[in-house]
C-alpha cells in the first residue's frame, strides 16, 4: 500500500521548531523561499479613514510585509496608547495618529507618505 506523501511529512519539531513544507529545514533557515520585496512602489502609505466605523476615524498603515506589520503594530499602538489591529499586513490605528506614525516610520527608515485628504 502506498503512503501519501503529505501525510508523512514532518512540520513540527520540538528541537527546531516549525519546518518548511518544501525544503524541510527550519523556517528560519528555509532555503527554497525567496525574500521578496512589498507589492508596489516601496512606500509606506499612511492614511485616516472613517467609512463603515460609524463616523470613528482610524490611521491605517498600507504597505508593510506581513512580518513587520506585525511587529510594527504593536510598537506604534503602544507609542499612540491607542488600541488597534493587524488585518492582512494593514495596521489599524484607533484615532487621528497620522503625523506621530509618519515621524516615527521616517525615524526608522521606512520611506513612509502620507495618502488622502
Amino acid at each position: 500500500m502506498k503512503s501519501n506523501l503529505s501525510q508523512d511529512r514532518v512540520v513540527y519539531s520540538t528541537e527546531q521548531g516549525r519546518i518548511c513544507s518544501g525544503c524541510s529545514n527550519p523556517v528560519k533557515q528555509c532555503t527554497c523561499r525567496k525574500q521578496t520585496s512589498p507589492p508596489g512602489d516601496g512606500n509606506v502609505r499612511v492614511s485616516r479613514e472613517t467609512k463603515g466605523r460609524k463616523g470613528k476615524g482610524v490611521t491605517l498603515i498600507k504597505g508593510l510585509d506581513m512580518d513587520t506589520a506585525a511587529l510594527m503594530g504593536k510598537k506604534l499602538k503602544a507609542m499612540c496608547g491607542a488600541g488597534g489591529t493587524v488585518k492582512e499586513g494593514v495596521i489599524e490605528i484607533q484615532g487621528d495618529h497620522i503625523e506621530r506614525i509618519l515621524d516615527y516610520l521616517k525615524k526608522q527608515g521606512v520611506k513612509a507618505k502620507r495618502a488622502g485628504g
